[in-house]
């Protein structure tokens, strides 16, 4: 199976009970199982839940505890409301018989309405840009080994940063605005729920690091104690994930060992399609 397969084959959960799904990890060694993925398994137990066409529109979510990538976790919906516009799902992760992350998902009924969204920023190019395995390279160049397995979580994402500055790579502070492009490195199904999930997978992917770049820090360094605490994202207009999407990220605040980060996420055309907020844990370690 190639890498979009095995992830394509992960947020395929399997149904247990009513309300209630199983889904296994992309990593099954040691740590803790990606962010990104959990978030994307809950959002995919929400809307197996869901009857018609009510796409997902935002979803919030907490990260409780670290979750086990040698075991399989269990998701349990909550099927709060279905109204006539809007349907609401809880969905708790459990591992081990505890909560390891908890999530409120919103979904609507298409409508048409007023319009307008922010302009996406001048930046390079993805053929103008180093290729996805050389910033892979340089990056785990300068981080510990023990980053490699956060990179390995998203072997099917193809990305390619464009805030790579000398000054980022040599650890210095910057006011540099950290950006990716990302997409699926294979074709994905025409399913607008598959394009979203990966969307929600990939999410998760260097947002914290837009409130370290300030501080020339890195989630990788090791006097740092790195966590998400919390994940929301919002899905504005249709899109693919298997298509160059450009996702703009800073960080108004951190504070109290606590960093609080944005995203916006364009295609290439300038499409506003999603948006995503974060904070996180950066507690530095004294000594």
């Amino acid at each position: 199976m190639s890498d979009v397969d095995t992830l394509l084959a992960i947020l395929d959960l399997e149904p247990l009970e009513i309300n209630l799904f199983r889904g296994r990890s992309g990593s099954p060694g040691g740590g803790r199982v990606f962010g990104g993925q959990v978030v994307a398994q809950a959002l995919v137990a929400a809307e197996r839940t869901v009857d018609g066409d009510r796409p997902a529109h935002s979803l919030h979510g907490y990260f409780l505890l670290g979750g086990d990538p040698r075991i399989p976790i269990v998701y349990e919906v909550d099927r709060i409301r279905d109204g006539k516009s809007f349907t609401t799902r809880r969905v708790v992760a459990i591992q081990h018989g505890k909560a390891i992350f908890s999530m409120a998902v919103s979904f609507q009924v298409r409508e048409d309405g007023i319009s307008h969204q922010d302009v996406m920023p001048k930046v390079p190019q993805p053929e103008e840009l180093p290729s996805d395995t050389t910033w892979r390279e340089q990056l785990l160049a300068r981080f510990p080994a023990s980053a490699s397995r956060d990179w390995m979580a998203l072997q099917a994402i193809e990305v390619k940063p464009v805030g790579m500055t000398p000054a980022f790579l040599a650890g210095e502070a910057t006011d540099v605005k950290p950006g990716i492009w990302l997409r699926a490195k294979e074709k994905l199904p025409d399913d607008e729920a598959v394009h979203r999930a990966i969307l929600s997978y990939a999410s998760d992917l260097s947002l914290l690091q837009a409130a370290l770049v300030p501080h020339g820090r890195s989630v990788f360094d090791p006097d740092l104690q790195v966590a998400s605490l919390d994940h929301a994202l919002w899905f504005h207009r249709p899109f693919r994930a298997d298509e160059w999407l450009l996702y703009v990220q800073d960080s108004p605040s951190a504070q109290a060992s606590r960093g609080f980060c944005r995203g916006a996420i364009y295609t290439r055309e300038g499409v506003l399609v999603a948006s995503a907020v974060q904070e996180g844990l950066m507690r530095l370690h004294e000594g």
